[in-house]
């Protein structure tokens, strides 16, 4: 059973940057998908940013230029670095994950789920 384990978030000012990690634990498949979800309009959890086995990643037009996802070397832990952060990002941030290498924008596709990290960013 893959579990995932979130850490980073904080509380930081406007412009400044943090850094969100994901480990991923108990899975064996050399393929998947990892995501970054939070809160928006209308939406419980909507995906900010997501990336593969294969290093392909998509981000939300929300974040482009702003947040990169990567993955570690041995491709078991995911990271968030988000810079130039507004208010508008202050949300609580979770980390999901498929067994296949499509990376749907809806998260009920995402079947593991790790805890959720808090974003406050003040003006």
């Amino acid at each position: 059973q893959a579990q995932l384990v979130v850490s980073g978030g904080g509380s930081v000012q406007s412009g400044w940057s943090l850094r969100l990690s994901c480990a991923l634990s108990g899975y064996t498949s050399y393929t998947y998908c990892m995501a970054w979800f939070r809160p928006a309009p209308g939406k419980e959890r909507a995906r900010i940013s997501a990336i593969n086995s294969d290093l392909t990643t998509i981000s939300a037009d929300s974040v482009k230029g702003r947040f990169t996802i990567s993955l570690d070397n041995a491709k078991t832990t995911m990271y968030l670095q988000m810079n130039s952060l507004t208010p508008e990002d202050t949300a609580m941030y979770y980390c999901a994950a498929r067994s296949e290498s499509t990376c749907y924008r809806t998260a009920n596709f995402y079947p593991y789920w790790g805890q959720g990290a808090q974003v406050t960013v003040s003006s």
